[in-house]
């Protein structure tokens, strides 16, 4: 049979990028060539894999443009300039990520109580880009309102929205037929839709809802940090401006003016939360705390303690309702606020009594803390993903360009070619909660970016590259302090050391297979390495969900009497049994070993065979007792 007619050419073609229709044409030659029917079977399964493999590719290629998307997006915002420029590219990215038509975005106008077209790409009628939408009509009214994705294959022909004349005629003269809208939000407030539309009736699948729905995000994200930048400009404005009328009458506005441009400076420099609160103390007095949104301390200057938990909860709900500065006993607080999500407290015990003037410093600096910890998350998740991704292109099969994986890595501070071990978390530490899973990524990233290396998902495992030696005590530390976070027992499995880009897919497969391992031996909330279980973590590394009942159920049917009778009896069979095998099977040195006569040596093994049956030691028989006592040994190592 020729090559034109072997699953090799389906190959060949998932290598060139062929059409799925070019899948067909082995299968064809095949039939014209008289190729017997059960050759056939073979033929049409293989196409079935290879177009399989072929569909997953494409997925990759779709998600990795999407990805790149969304990174360039928050590039756009760490990067925030002009808001309409970054609302711009959203909107076009957007129409070109989804492979769409016309891709537009409206803005709630609470004053009028409507929604109103704030930036198209793609539209070519002036009516269409001048409309407005009340609340509740048409498609985008209606999302503005509910706050709820809507998707509609043809648009006119839908009756579950609210048409009216004007919405009708600006979508007709456009041309548009198949619309989704998702909601800008903020917190629980919808501002705006962010939109994607055809000219041409078209279903839009559930991962396009989800990736406009992302970009609604980050749009939402722009805007308010457009709003917090115009917020502390005019703060800070408002303090010069009190500076020039009353500076020779009033000690508490100097200290608004050098607050003012220690605030200033600190936002043109990208000054971090300490600097905000060495600023606020050097102008105000006193000693200052910077809290998170979970009270764990950010900055500390001065001789102060940290309030009661409780306290600080209801201080800072007090402050946010409020919209200033409270006073507690001899400590004052500032809620640190982005829109409606919480960010944490500034917390200050001042020298003297504060005057109101002094107070708008204290939350003007709430303010631009606000603002620095939204830059500082959004350079942070930018960065986490870049390291998330060159991990999973490191770990991915087959492997690419490795100069140009290492250039990636030096740009992150990592060394490819140092020895690294690999670290795969078992889904025990993130079978909860879409949340819980991505705390368990974000600590991972952290843990591995403060050592040096890379964390990321994959294949529904937390994956880390640790650089060093050690893989069993790199494992054992990652379950351990994973554990603590978490709240419940992390199973982790490791492999390496490994140097150099073409290993480490090797060694992260090894790493996944000795967490299932240490799952078949029921070690689940433990870390081990490939090398600590042996043998024994190769054979188990595949037996998959079953592993730990069926090795049960092996040492049972093999030495299981062995077991019991020690286990009653208080007896050494299984100790005499390793110690034999240990010595080739010679009795006197294993009674030397085990510090007994070679009599009772003797009179063990003949317990053994009376427990075992006579053919124990045959060659097939022995060396499935030797397996089963080496499993047994794994299943409670020492320590």
């Amino acid at each position: 049979m020729s090559t034109m007619s072997s699953p090799v050419e389906f190959l060949e073609l998932l290598a060139r990028e062929a059409a799925a229709v070019e899948f067909e044409g082995p299968l064809v030659a095949a039939r014209a060539a008289g190729v017997p029917a059960d050759r056939l079977a073979e033929l049409e399964q293989a196409k079935s894999v290879a177009l399989r493999v072929r569909a997953l590719l494409e997925r990759r290629r779709r998600r990795e443009t999407e990805l790149s998307g969304l990174y360039d997006t928050v590039s756009d915002l760490a990067g925030l300039r002009d808001l309409d420029d970054v609302l711009r590219a959203i909107v076009h990215r957007a129409r070109n990520l989804l492979g769409a038509d016309v891709a537009y975005m409206t803005l709630n106008d609470d004053e009028r109580g409507d929604t109103y077209m704030r930036v198209t790409d793609g539209s070519v009628s002036a009516r269409f880009q001048r409309l407005r939408l009340p609340m509740g009509a048409g498609l985008g009214g209606l999302v503005a309102q509910s706050g709820a994705p809507y998707v509609t294959a043809n648009y006119g022909e839908d009756e579950r929205f609210h048409h009216t004349g004007e919405i009708d005629a600006g979508v007709g003269e456009e041309g548009l037929v198949a619309i989704l809208g998702v909601p800008l939000r903020l917190g629980s407030t919808s501002i705006g839709v962010l939109y994607s539309a055809n000219r041409s009736a078209r279903p839009f699948a559930r991962e396009e809802v989800a990736l406009l729905v992302s970009l609604a995000a980050h749009a939402a994200v722009a805007i308010d940090t457009a709003r917090l930048l115009a917020e502390t400009r005019s703060a800070l404005a408002e303090l010069s401006a009190a500076n020039t009328t009353i500076r020779a009458h009033s000690s508490s506005v100097e200290r608004a003016a050098a607050a003012h441009d220690r605030m200033t400076a600190l936002v043109l420099r990208g000054g971090g939360v300490e600097d905000v609160a060495a600023a606020v103390t050097e102008v105000l007095g006193g000693a200052l705390l910077a809290l998170d949104a979970e009270g764990r301390l950010l900055a500390r200057v001065g001789e102060i303690d940290e309030p009661d938990r409780a306290d600080i909860v209801e201080a800072v709900a007090a402050s946010r309702t409020e919209g200033r500065s409270v006073r507690r006993g001899t400590l004052w607080y500032a809620a640190v606020v982005a829109g409606a999500e919480n960010l944490g407290a500034l917390v200050l015990r001042p020298d003297d009594e504060l005057v109101d003037a002094d107070q708008r410093i204290l939350e003007r600096a709430a303010l631009v803390t606000a603002l620095l910890l939204l830059f500082r998350r959004t350079v942070a998740e930018a960065e986490g993903r870049v390291r998330g991704e060159l991990l999973d292109d490191l770990i991915a099969r087959p492997l690419r360009d490795t100069d140009a994986l290492r250039s990636r890595a030096r740009r992150l501070g990592v060394d490819l070619d140092a020895p690294h071990v690999l670290v795969a978390v078992g889904d025990d530490a993130i079978a909860a909660t879409g949340s819980a899973r991505q705390r368990v990524l974000s600590w991972a990233t952290t843990y591995a970016s403060a050592r040096g290396g890379l964390a990321a998902a994959r294949d529904g495992r937390v994956v880390l590259m640790l650089p060093g030696r050690d893989a069993g005590g790199s494992a054992r530390a990652v379950a351990r302090d994973l554990s603590r976070v978490t709240g419940r027992p992390v199973t982790a499995g490791a492999s390496g050391p490994s140097a150099g880009p073409a290993t480490l897919a090797g060694t992260f497969q090894e790493a996944d297979r000795c967490l299932t391992a240490l799952g078949a031996l029921g070690r689940s909330g433990q870390g081990a390495s490939t090398a600590e279980l042996g043998f024994v973590g190769l054979l188990l590394g595949t037996v998959g969900d079953r592993g730990e009942k069926d090795v049960a159920q092996f040492l049972t049917a093999t030495v299981g009497p062995v077991l019991d009778y020690d286990a009653r009896r208080g007896t050494a069979l299984v100790k005499t049994l390793e110690a034999y095998f240990g010595v080739g099977g010679s009795l006197a040195r294993a009674a030397e070993q085990l510090h007994v006569h070679v009599n009772t040596v003797t009179q063990r093994l003949e317990r053994v065979g009376q427990l075992l049956g006579a053919d124990w030691q045959k060659p097939e028989r022995a060396l499935e007792v030797q397996l089963a006592l080496r499993l047994h040994r794994l299943r409670a190592p020492a320590g």
